[in-house]
């Protein structure tokens, strides 16, 4: 059994409520279970293989999924990386492995499986580019009409390519992804039409599904720091629901701190972490090279300043030139391409372990929430130019060695 619990004045709204924030207060909304009644197979639980919906008894639907082998994500133990940066343990759990090449591919298999369980027809988004791809593929698999709007001019096109062939009605607004963010609440309220932003509870249920595979992967032992990128902030308040409900359970016996990353010209939540303000200032006009993190006023910062707090852990800003430069590190030290936005995370652990507020001792888990196919923007800034040479094999050799022997 499960229910929606505003998370501000505490009311309460059945599961099979068509509601995205509190009809009382306007309070975000969590996903409330009976944590008495949920049986755990720990012999199969130890067994099977990670996915999403290999925690199905820990998520709120109960029809057949709408999946596309989401989850399992690797794990990497990164040595070389660690090295570098300091510190003796070091793991990154690389969600751009997903299906559509990041993270919301987890909230999009339980979200848009929740509103087929509901009745809905049609599905819609706001999005900086990775939430359009995926609601755009799901809803594609599912057979149900997509509509996404866009910050006009500030999507990356391998994103916006998923979103156009999956068949989406995509609509480039003249405006940030705040604003579209705002219209896209307002015509799924006025239509009908079912609302699959991370401010929908239902989202990020299937994104805490990340919490519970870094402690499966772990061999069910958590590590003492989880940092990953903020965005619009339902991932960090996500994940760390993960965990405590694991720990709830029995599974596992403690919590890591939650650590989020954003970029310096769009860090409202770092802003509120630092002050110790108990909401954020929105900013206006967000800018960072780090496309899926330009979000100026994330509908779930309340819940994420809750995690971070909760957790003992904090948050910190990289500029843009540190999130490449991590890029470039992942890349030619461990082979993990990521987006910009993902390598914030990175960007994070190195300032803040100079910054002496992690140890060199403590496990940390990096999250990188989508592949470098995502947006290529970046390359032709960090990355040498081809070099153009004669098809013969003294031209390879001399562009090679420097000589022709």
């Amino acid at each position: 059994m499960y229910f929606l619990k505003c998370i501000e004045c505490g009311a309460e709204y059945s599961k099979d409520a068509i509601i995205y924030t509190c009809s009382k207060c306007d309070g975000l909304l969590d996903v409330i279970y009976n944590y008495s009644s949920i049986e755990i197979d720990m012999d199969k639980l130890k067994t099977e293989c990670p996915s999403v919906w290999k925690y199905a008894k820990l998520l709120p639907v109960k029809r057949l999924p709408v999946t596309l082998k989401e989850g399992g994500t690797p794990l990497y133990k990164c040595d070389r990386l660690a090295e570098k940066i300091g510190i003796k343990k070091l793991y990154v759990k690389h969600e751009g492995m997903n299906p559509t090449g990041s993270f919301k591919d987890r909230g999009m298999t339980v979200g848009v499986t929740k509103a087929l369980e509901l009745g809905m027809k049609t599905f819609a988004c706001a999005s900086t580019g990775n939430t359009s791809a995926a609601l755009a593929i799901y809803g594609a698999k599912a057979g149900v009409p997509v509509i996404v709007l866009l910050p006009a001019g500030k999507v990356a096109l391998g994103k916006l390519a998923q979103a156009l062939m999956h068949g989406a009605k995509v609509l480039s607004i003249r405006g940030n992804f705040d604003d579209a963010l705002a219209l896209v609440r307002t015509l799924c309220y006025q239509e009908n039409i079912y609302l699959l932003n991370s401010i929908n509870p239902y989202r990020l249920e299937g994104q805490k599904t990340i919490g519970f595979e870094i402690a499966d992967q772990l061999g069910f032992r958590v590590p003492d720091i989880v940092i990953l990128p903020i965005g619009n902030a339902g991932n960090i308040t996500a994940i760390h629901k993960g965990f405590k409900e694991f720990e709830i359970l029995g599974i596992t016996n403690s919590l890591p701190k939650m650590i989020g990353i954003q970029a310096e010209g769009s860090c409202p939540v770092v802003k509120a972490i630092k002050s110790g303000a108990p909401e954020i200032t929105p900013e206006d006009n967000p800018e960072t090279i780090a496309t899926a993190i330009r979000i100026g006023n994330p509908v779930n910062s309340k819940k994420a300043l809750r995690a971070i707090r909760e957790s003992g852990g904090t948050a910190e800003s990289v500029t843009d030139e540190e999130i490449l430069a991590a890029q470039m590190d992942l890349a030619r030290l461990e082979g993990i391409g990521v987006e910009p936005a993902s390598a914030a995370s990175v960007a994070g652990l190195r300032k803040l372990v100079k910054m002496g507020i992690i140890n060199i001792n403590e496990t940390v888990v990096c999250i990188t929430t989508g592949h470098l196919l995502k947006d290529v923007s970046s390359v032709g800034k960090i990355c040498e130019e081809p070099t153009v040479v004669d098809a013969n094999i003294e031209s390879i050799r001399k562009a090679i060695f420097g000589k022709v022997e």
